[in-house]
């Protein structure tokens, strides 16, 4: 096995394990937050896609490259509708004021 690839895929499996040791360890108050970080950087993810999109020149690298930009958009809009959702949870819902009563039903 090649060095460099034996190198790149140690840091993947340890990027792995760090990223599941630190986000199991999130309470979930902060998930909120955390989601809305993470769409900012699907945004950038988007696009760079956007980039290679504008360098293919082949059929099959302009497919892929437009095969990234739909997934990377269905991910910005995704992760945005389930914050969205996630923060209608926390609004408080309005209250109606109780109908007055009639005197009429008194008699």
């Amino acid at each position: 096995m090649n060095e460099a690839l034996l190198n790149a895929l140690t840091v993947f499996v340890l990027a792995i394990l760090c990223g599941f040791a630190v986000i199991s360890k999130v309470p979930a108050t902060l998930h909120t937050p955390l989601m809305s970080g993470a769409n900012s950087i699907h945004g950038i993810v988007l696009v760079g896609a956007m980039f290679i999109a504008v360098e293919a020149t082949t059929p099959v690298s302009q497919l892929l490259s437009l095969i990234a930009v739909a997934f990377a958009t269905m991910n910005v809009v995704g992760g945005y509708v389930v914050t969205d959702r996630m923060l209608q949870m926390f609004r408080k819902k309005p209250t109606t004021p109780p109908a007055p009563k009639s005197d009429a039903s008194e008699s």
